[in-house]
């Protein structure tokens, strides 16, 4: 029989390096209009599944499309500018 032996604090000793870096935090705040727009999109697509889609269901679907290209248009737009800076 093998015993399992704790290695805690092997693990405890990076703790510091684990969690996300503050440009990492940057970058995933500049990037939460699109994420928040795919999440929209999702709902709106399972919503659709759950019954007999409507004709308000597609256009709900429609619209977070629509969301969704314009965020990440946004994100590409704002990219372009920070490389030519």
């Amino acid at each position: 029989m093998s015993h399992i032996v704790t290695v805690q604090g092997a693990v405890t000793a990076f703790t510091d390096f684990i969690g996300p870096t503050d440009a990492e935090l940057d970058a995933i705040e500049l990037e939460m209009p699109a994420i928040l727009a795919d999440v929209e999109l999702v709902d709106a697509e399972i919503a659709a599944l759950e019954h007999n889609p409507t004709e308000l269901d597609a256009r709900r679907v429609r619209r977070a499309r629509r969301r969704v290209l314009a965020a990440r248009r946004a994100l590409a737009n704002r990219a372009g500018c920070e490389e030519a800076a």
